[in-house]
Order: C-alpha cells, then structure tokens, then sequence
C-alpha cells in the first residue's frame, strides 16, 4: 500500500502554523443595520402622510409628524454605530443611509414646514397676502430641501473635510449642520406648539425666515459639534449610560421643552462658535510689550 504524497503537503488542523481560516458572519449581521435604516425611512414616509393630513381642525396630524421625525434621529446615528461595531459596512449600506437622509430629513421636514407654517394659514386672511405667503412658504422650504441634499452629497465625497472655524486640535466637528439636526429643529418647533398652525402673517414670515436660515447653515462651512467622542463601547461608559437614561427621561416627559431647548442650543452654538472665531480673528489678544533691557537712566 503506498501512501499519498499528496497528504504531507495538506495542512492539517491541528498544525501549529497553519492560520485558521476567517469565520464568516451570519448574513443576518449584514441586514441590521439596513434594518436600522428601513425603520429611518419608515418613520420619514410616516411624517409625510401626517403632515398631508393635517389641518387647523386636525393639528395632531403635524405633531405625529414631528415626533416620527425626531423619532428617526437616533435610529439615523445608530445604523451606522452598528455597523462600524458588527464590521458589516457595505457601499450599498452607505448609498441606502443617504437615501433614507434624504426622504426622512430633507422631503419629509420640508413639506411639514410648509403644511404646518404656510399651507394651514386661515383663509379669513387677506387673499392677496396669504397666496403671497404660501407661494414664499414654498420656495423656502424647497429651498431647504436642496441645502439639505446639497450638505449629504458634500459629506459622501469630503475626506476629513476642516471647517472655516476649526475647533480643538484631535477633535471631529460636523463642516456645516448636518440635516438630522435641521430636520430636528422644524420637528421640535411644531412639537412644542402642540401641532398648532400658524395663524398670523408676522410669525410666518418669522417661520420662513427661520427655515431658510436652518438651510444656510446646512451648507455653510462652519463647525457644529459632532459627537464622535462619546463611546459607549469604552472601559468606563457609565456615565454616558447615566446621561442617557436621564435625557430619555426628559424627553419622555418633557419632550415639548426639551426638544426645542437642544435644538435651538445646537443651532446657536455652530453660530456662536463662527461669531466667536471670526471676533477673535479681527480683534487679536494685545501682546506685552517686551521688557526692556537697558536700565532707568539717572
């Protein structure tokens, strides 16, 4: 009986310098983050049957809205959070985020903030001057969907992009608000008037004003804080974990003011760290004059 040549040249399993073959994941682990994003634009899809439904006589129809939007904040952060976790990032989960950022922060805010702000103003107003309004209500919300597609197509191609106001040295800052936080401003705007329309001619143009401006700041090139430093994966994540529990707490209870509180907070601090960067660039700190070295002369 001769012997098989061929099986001293096979590696064995129990060789010690043969490398274990990589495990395959379950393809499960592919499809949760997806599954993160379905329920992204599930939540968008939601908003904008609400906000179609909506009306002076029924305004909890743009509440719903609002609260499905705020709603698919988190679920927006925590798709790619599991993905980066499970090492399951695909480019068709990238392409899938984007659209879902597109339908649920940027089509879905914007025909709310024109149903709610603009759409619903009372017939009983002046005709000229409402069809005026409705017509400036819809070019500024249009306006404020293209910033926010505009600020997803310029964060799919930046690489470590630097705002004109750069921040602490090692830390990442967003260039420009991202369009969640957009999103979440009109969200919590409607949400803390209980869904409540506008009905009067100054506050919509306060509403427009205020919409276009969201817009800017969605393509400008400032910073605005990103959050990348929380970890909750570290050796010492439990006061992020104590954090956590007390703002779901809030914004269970008291999601009206706390959602405009952290929205407009996040708003002005972008702002106010530009004023603040552009003041100090202006007005540099005065230098001491060095001492000199001669002495007092007699």
């Amino acid at each position: 009986m001769t012997a098989d040549p061929q099986r001293f040249l096979r590696p064995s399993a129990g060789y010690r310098g043969h490398a274990p073959l990589p495990r395959r994941r379950p393809r499960g682990m592919f499809i949760l983050p997806s599954l993160f994003t379905a329920v992204n634009i599930a939540a968008g899809f939601f908003a904008i049957t609400q906000s179609l439904e909506g009306s002076a006589l029924q305004p909890h129809h743009f509440d719903y809205a609002a609260l499905a939007i705020a709603l698919a904040i988190p679920f927006d952060s925590l798709d790619g959070r599991i993905a980066r976790l499970t090492n399951t990032e695909s480019e068709f989960g990238r392409e899938l985020d984007s659209l879902a950022d597109v339908i649920t922060f940027g089509v879905a805010p914007s025909i709310l903030a024109f149903a709610w702000g603009f759409r619903s103003l009372p017939f009983a107003m002046h005709h000229d001057m409402r069809l005026k309004l409705v017509q400036f209500g819809a070019f500024v919300c249009f306006l404020f969907l293209l910033c926010g597609a505009s600020r997803l197509a310029r964060f799919n191609i930046s690489v470590n992009p630097i705002p004109k106001n750069p921040g602490r040295p090692g830390r990442k800052y967003f260039v420009g608000m991202p369009i969640p936080a957009a999103a979440g401003i009109v969200a919590a705007v409607v949400h803390g008037f209980i869904g409540l329309p506008i009905f009067a001619w100054w506050l919509a143009v306060i509403w427009g004003l205020l919409v276009g401006f969201i817009g800017f700041l969605m393509i400008s090139s400032w910073r605005f804080w990103s959050g990348k430093e929380i970890n909750l994966t570290g050796r010492q994540p439990f006061r992020w974990i104590v954090l956590l529990g007390v703002s779901i707490y809030l914004l269970v209870f008291f999601s009206r003011v706390v959602l405009l509180v952290l929205a407009f907070v996040y708003m002005f601090s972008g702002v106010i760290a530009r004023l603040a960067y552009s003041w100090r660039r202006h007005h540099p700190p005065a230098r001491n004059p060095l001492p000199s070295s001669q002495g007092p002369i007699a």
